[in-house]
């Protein structure tokens, strides 16, 4: 019996040993594969953190070079004016020539609040970056708040404009004869109402027709204007960073990836409408709207301020110098 006891006490000791030998490999091989798996995490890190550099870095030095800052709103203005002209070879059987896509449904209908979004956070990361000041911040956004307002303001006038010189019209319902006549003039018969007013007028499932500004055109250049006006500040900033302070970090970086992605997609959202919904010359109206906002605010408020005015120009801040070189 002892022999027994003492031949299985040493199988349970070979056994605990055993086991403890298994657990100690069986963390040792776990600690080597986290240790492997954060090198080369770390790696892939670098490499995709020296990519967003690079790319970043290229989209700062060209939205911020002499010749896209002076000519981008003559670009604008030229595909705003020679745009519709695309209608002629574009497809009508595209999907962007259908309205109801979810680009102008969804998109397009957000497109001020897409802007703010992006661009309220590229500045108040770009402004905590090169100041850590709060006041300089506010200073920052409220640019974009004045752009706000311009838009609601210019929103609520055009609208009353549209209300006011406008006419409801009832579409007659179609016979024969009259389809052949219609077809030889090129447009249905209407018949007017002048009792209606707009609401009731759309209400009745009428049209309404009258002097009309296109609100589209006006908030994409305003934004395109907008957006590249705000951005093209991002090389200055990482140029006049000192060496010890290093490069902008990654959130910085993202947050203008995106926002020159934004601009790309505003920039495309333009050339659709243009092509395939041209409207003459409501939309020339509208980029011109547009660029007036723009020209007045950048170009004007903003630029000749008074010391006093809370307001300031994108690059106001980003080093010593650009606040004594505007007074």
């Amino acid at each position: 019996m002892r022999q027994v006891d003492g031949t299985n006490m040493g199988h349970l000791t070979s056994e605990k040993s055993l086991n403890s030998l298994t657990t100690e490999v069986t963390l040792e091989t776990l600690h080597k594969m986290a240790e492997e798996l954060m090198l080369s995490g770390k790696f892939i890190f670098r490499i995709l953190n020296a990519i967003l550099e690079s790319v970043t870095n290229l989209l700062a030095t060209v939205l911020g070079s002499h010749v896209v800052r002076r000519h981008f709103h003559l670009m604008l203005s030229a595909l705003v004016l020679f745009g519709p002209v695309l209608s002629l070879w574009v497809s009508k059987f595209s999907i962007f020539a259908n309205s109801h896509h979810y680009l102008y449904r969804k998109f397009l209908r957000s497109t001020m609040g897409w802007t703010c979004i992006f661009t309220c956070s590229f500045i108040l990361l770009l402004s905590l970056s090169a100041r850590h000041s709060i006041s300089l911040t506010l200073r920052h956004l409220s640019r974009i708040g004045a752009v706000g307002l311009l838009w609601c303001g210019c929103r609520h006038l055009l609208t009353l404009l549209e209300d006011a010189t406008g006419t409801c019209y009832e579409p007659m319902p179609v016979t024969q004869g009259d389809a052949q006549s219609s077809a030889t003039a090129g447009a249905p018969m209407l018949l007017l109402h002048e009792d209606q007013t707009r609401a009731s007028c759309l209400r009745g499932n009428m049209l309404w027709r009258g002097y009309e500004v296109s609100q589209d055109i006006l908030i994409l250049c305003l934004c395109c204007l907008l957006l590249l006006e705000e951005l093209s500040v991002f090389g200055l900033h990482v140029a006049q960073r000192k060496p010890r302070e290093g490069s902008p970090g990654a959130p910085l970086r993202l947050v203008f990836l995106f926002s020159v992605f934004l601009l790309c997609v505003l920039l495309f959202l333009l050339l659709c409408m243009l092509a395939y919904f041209p409207k003459l010359p409501s939309q020339q109206l509208g980029g011109a709207l547009g660029y007036l906002g723009w020209k007045g605010l950048y170009q004007g408020w903003y630029k000749f301020a008074p010391r006093w005015c809370f307001v300031c120009l994108p690059k106001d801040g980003l080093s010593p110098c650009t606040d004594t070189d505007k007074h």
